[in-house]
């Protein structure tokens, strides 16, 4: 198996993760810009169907669930 001769310096170690910051850092929710409701950056709103100002999924009303039961 393969094993390192010598230890890791922190520099070395940090040159090497110094790119990294975005997968040591968690991902924030942010206001969507159409409804104003917190949503995952880079994912559809859950409360309105937007991504991007576009409507890519349809939601229904609540008004319209309880009317039609």
């Amino acid at each position: 198996m393969a094993v390192p001769k010598k230890k890791t310096s922190v520099s070395r170690k940090g040159k090497r993760r110094a790119g990294q910051t975005h997968k040591l850092s968690r991902k924030h929710p942010m206001s969507c810009p159409n409804c104003g409701d917190m949503t995952m950056p880079h994912t559809v709103c859950a409360s309105c169907g937007t991504y991007k100002g576009k409507e890519v999924i349809t939601i229904k009303a609540a008004s319209e669930e309880e009317t039609a039961e």
